[in-house]
C-alpha cells in the first residue's frame, strides 16, 4: 500500500513551508513513528513523522518550498527498501562466540550527559542505551561540536578556497519572516534605548556558594538569565506599562507576565516564551529556560511555545557583546539586553574597587513607554540583581528560599 505524507498545517496564517532537511534517504526503509524530515515554517521547525514502516519515496527536495497539504513523500508499506546505516551503538549485538573479539577491537564508548538531560531521562524512565537507539542521524553540528570540545577552538563553519565562487542559498521561511519583522519594527515604532550598569558581585557570590547544592537538588547548573528573568518579572509588576502593548488606538495591559527568552540557533533567532513568570521561582525558571533552549537548538519548539510573550530578554553577553541596542520583539513594547561581565574599577563609598560589571540596555517603544517608566524599570532591575534578596517578599533564610533549596 502507498501512503501519502502531506505537509502538515502549522497555524492559521502559515500556508507555505520549506523542507529543511531529510533525515532518511530516498529509497531507504523507515520505521513507524520515525522522524523522516524537518519542515521549516516562518515560526518554527516541525518534524515529519512516518505513519507506517516501509520504503521512502521523496517527492520534495530539501530546501524546496511547498504548500500546506502538498504531498512531501510517500511510503510503500510493501517495499523493503535499503536499510539505512546504523551507528555502532544501534547495531545488533554479535554472536556469543564473536563477542570477546569485538570487545577487544571496539572499546565501549563513554557517553556524557548533562545533569538536565539525566533529570529528564529519569522522569521518562530512559537510560543511555534508549537515547542512543533513538538517534537517527549524526549531523554536521554534532561533529563540529566534538571537534570544538577536543581542540578548545570553535569549529569553522566553512572552508574558503582560492577561487572566487559565490554560493547562493535560499533564505529559510523563518529567516525571511525575521527579516520582515526587523524592518517593520524600525519603521513602525518609536524605538529608544536606555542604558545602565549593574554590579554582578551578589549574584556571582550566590552562584559560587550554592552551585553544588543547586545542581544536586535540581539537576542543572544555576545560570544568570534566571536571575534577570525573576528581576524583570518583579520590576514589570511595579511598572506594568513596560509589560503593555499597543493595539490600534488602545493600550493592552496583561494581568500576567510571559517572558520570551531569545535563543540563537543554526536556523536563526528563536524566542520561546515562559508563561506566568510572576509565579515562578528561580529554580523553576532555570529548568524552564534550559528545556526551551534545548528544544530550540534541536528545532523542536511548537508554535504554542513560540507564540505570545509580553516582554523579551536577550543575552548578547554569551557571544562577548559589551554593549548593544536590542530590537523590539513585536507586538511587545520593551526588551532587555544583557551583555558580557567584565571586571572594571568602580567607585563605592569614595573608594575605587574592582567589581564584575555588566551593561544593561532596555529598548522600548516611546509611543507607549515614557522615560520615567523605562529608566525606573531598569533601575529596579539593577537593584534586584545587586541585592537579590529584595526579590523575596518574606522568609528568614533568604538565600536558600530564593534558590528553592
Amino acid at each position: 500500500m502507498i501512503i501519502e505524507i502531506k505537509i502538515p498545517g502549522a497555524g492559521e496564517s502559515i500556508t507555505e513551508v520549506a523542507i529543511g532537511n531529510w533525515l532518511a534517504d530516498h529509497g531507504s526503509r523507515v520505521e513507524k513513528d520515525q522522524e523522516i524530515a524537518e519542515v521549516e515554517t516562518d515560526k518554527a521547525t516541525l518534524p515529519l513523522i512516518a505513519p507506517e514502516s516501509g520504503q521512502l519515496n521523496i517527492l520534495v527536495k530539501a530546501g524546496d518550498k511547498a504548500q500546506v497539504g502538498d504531498v512531501a513523500c510517500t511510503i510503500d508499506t510493501e517495499g523493503k527498501g535499503e536499510a539505512a546505516p546504523r551507528s555502532e551503538a544501534t547495531k545488533a549485538p554479535p554472536a556469543a562466540g564473536a563477542a570477546a573479539a569485538v570487545e577487544e577491537v571496539t572499546p565501549k564508548p563513554t557517553i556524557k550527559a548533562t545533569p538536565l538531560a539525566k533529570n529528564i531521562m529519569q522522569q521518562h524512565n530512559l537510560d543511555i542505551d534508549a537515547i542512543i537507539r533513538g538517534l537517527r542521524k549524526i549531523t554536521r553540528q554534532e561533529v563540529e561540536m566534538v571537534i570544538s570540545n577536543q581542540s578548545g577552538v570553535p569549529a569553522s563553519p566553512a572552508v574558503f578556497t582560492s577561487g572566487r565562487d559565490i554560493t547562493r542559498t535560499p533564505m529559510s521561511p523563518l529567516r525571511r519572516k525575521l527579516s520582515k519583522r526587523l524592518v517593520s519594527v524600525k519603521n513602525e515604532t518609536a524605538m529608544l534605548t536606555t542604558f545602565n550598569e549593574v554590579d554582578m558581585s551578589a549574584v556571582m557570590d550566590l552562584r559560587r556558594k550554592y552551585q553544588s547544592l543547586f545542581q544536586e537538588k535540581h539537576g542543572l547548573k544555576l545560570g544568570l538569565v534566571s536571575f534577570f528573568t525573576k528581576a524583570c518579572a518583579e520590576a514589570l509588576a511595579l511598572f506594568p506599562r513596560v509589560n503593555s502593548m499597543i493595539d490600534g488606538d488602545d493600550i493592552l495591559t496583561p494581568g500576567f507576565i510571559d517572558i520570551a527568552i531569545a535563543v540563537q540557533t543554526d536556523k536563526g533567532l528563536m524566542v520561546p516564551v515562559i508563561r506566568d513568570v510572576q509565579h515562578l521561582s528561580i529554580s523553576r525558571l532555570e529548568i524552564a529556560i534550559a528545556e526551551l533552549a534545548q528544544k530550540a537548538r534541536i528545532a523542536r519548539l511548537s508554535i504554542e511555545e513560540m507564540t505570545g510573550g509580553t516582554f523579551t530578554i536577550t543575552n548578547g553577553g554569551v557571544f562577548g557583546s559589551m554593549l548593544s541596542t536590542p530590537i523590539l520583539n513585536p507586538p511587545q513594547s520593551a526588551i532587555l539586553g544583557m551583555h558580557n561581565i567584565t571586571e572594571r574599577p568602580v567607585v563605592i563609598s569614595g573608594s575605587i574597587v574592582v567589581r564584575p560589571m555588566m551593561y544593561l540596555a532596555l529598548s522600548y517603544d516611546h509611543r507607549l513607554i515614557d522615560g520615567r517608566d523605562s529608566v525606573s524599570f531598569l533601575v529596579k532591575v539593577k537593584e534586584f540583581i545587586e541585592s537579590p534578596l529584595k526579590m523575596l517578599k518574606e522568609g528568614e533564610e533568604g538565600e536558600k528560599l530564593l534558590l528553592d533549596l
